[in-house]
């Protein structure tokens, strides 16, 4: 009859091995498994070795989350006074995360294929690849049981603002909130239409910030929240200053203004929502790119000074003008994206159908004209 003996697995498994097939490792102790021939023997090691690997980089992130919670917003403030190119790298930094503040407990890395020159981003995780634990392709990220994913950290911003990586942001916190509003600009008529939308926010005293993006052909347009904002309200309020440019400007079709960021008002089941490229990016901020730009288009000169200036706008004020608007109608239609690699326009267009719900009637349902 075979006997068996237990060696200590991961996560209160046991590995059932043959009694003959194991050893002591007599200079720690250590019970090691191996079969009739080394090969086998090595690569029972190697498998539970990326086991464990795969657990402690799983445990260290509950650890961090649970031990180190994200760093409050009082903590990451910069020091009193305003913070210009002479500052310390430790202010430029708790600024720069206390106005670009999205999710803290993950962020996206871009990517890029020399070979096929594809290039995208995807969620800092510590399993990425590991054979027979990361599940990408087949697998998405935020429905992997085995995702790690790392927290960001003064180092990850320093290494994306000197250019040694790109890193993004997830502007949608996991209430259903943000820190702040991006309004995409791209095509042709970026300059423009991006100028004419400022123009709206300043008449509404709404303060906002252009940077180019980091082709140098299209801008974002960012609006700063002092506290958390409900991304539906926030998403209300871009809308209504969308609509506000057009009525000052009834030649602009703004094809060039495709999406906010959020894009979406709630978190998407299995995901995080629509990243957004985080600016001042080391390399292409060389060539005048990822920059925050004057009312003429050309860099501040002290992009610290320029955006410790910025004022935030608080959540009463975004609620008056939103609830305002929404009074006088003046709130053009938003379209919900299907997904987060959804890149259709976020504005209703011809031929989209609009659905509501109306109790004791039903659902009413219409065409844009």
């Amino acid at each position: 009859m075979r006997r068996w003996r237990h060696l200590p697995g991961l996560s209160g498994r046991t590995i059932l091995l043959p009694r003959r097939h194991v050893r002591t490792d007599l200079r720690n102790g250590d019970k090691l498994a191996h079969a009739s021939s080394h090969d086998e023997e090595a690569a029972l090691i190697r498998e539970r070795l990326a086991r464990l690997e795969a657990e402690k980089a799983t445990l260290e992130a509950r650890l961090a989350e649970i031990g180190n919670p994200p760093t409050a917003l009082k903590d990451v403030l910069p020091s009193a006074g305003p913070i210009t190119n002479r500052s310390s790298a430790h202010d430029k930094i708790a600024l720069f995360r206390s106005l670009f503040r999205g999710r803290e407990d993950i962020y996206p890395k871009r990517w890029d294929n020399a070979r096929t020159g594809k290039a995208g981003y995807a969620p800092v995780c510590a399993n990425e690849w590991a054979p027979r634990i990361c599940g990408k392709p087949r697998v998405k990220c935020g429905s992997c049981p085995n995702r790690a994913f790392r927290e960001v950290t003064d180092e990850a911003i320093d290494g994306h603002l000197r250019g040694r990586h790109t890193i993004g942001v997830y502007p949608m916190l996991s209430d259903d909130t943000c820190r702040f509003l991006a309004a995409d600009f791209d095509k042709a008529s970026w300059q423009r239409d991006a100028g004419a939308f400022l123009e709206a926010c300043r008449s509404k005293d709404v303060p906002a910030a252009l940077e180019r993006s980091r082709s140098g052909n299209g801008g974002h347009v960012c609006i700063f929240f002092a506290e958390p904002v409900p991304a539906a309200l926030a998403r209300r309020l871009g809308a209504h200053l969308i609509t506000e440019t057009m009525e000052r400007n009834p030649d602009i079709g703004f094809a060039s203004c495709d999406r906010f960021f959020p894009s979406q008002d709630t978190v998407p089941a299995g995901g995080f929502g629509n990243l957004i490229a985080l600016p001042l990016q080391g390399s292409p901020r060389e060539d005048g790119n990822t920059v925050f730009l004057d009312d003429s288009f050309e860099p501040h000169a002290d992009q610290w000074a320029f955006l410790s200036s910025v004022r935030r706008l608080s959540l009463s004020e975004a609620t008056a003008i939103a609830d305002e608007a929404g009074r006088l109608g003046r709130v053009v239609g938003l379209r919900l994206p299907l997904n987060e690699e959804d890149d259709e326009p976020w504005w209703l267009k011809p031929g989209d159908a609009v659905e509501c719900e109306v109790d004791g009637i039903g659902i009413l349902r219409t065409r844009i004209g």
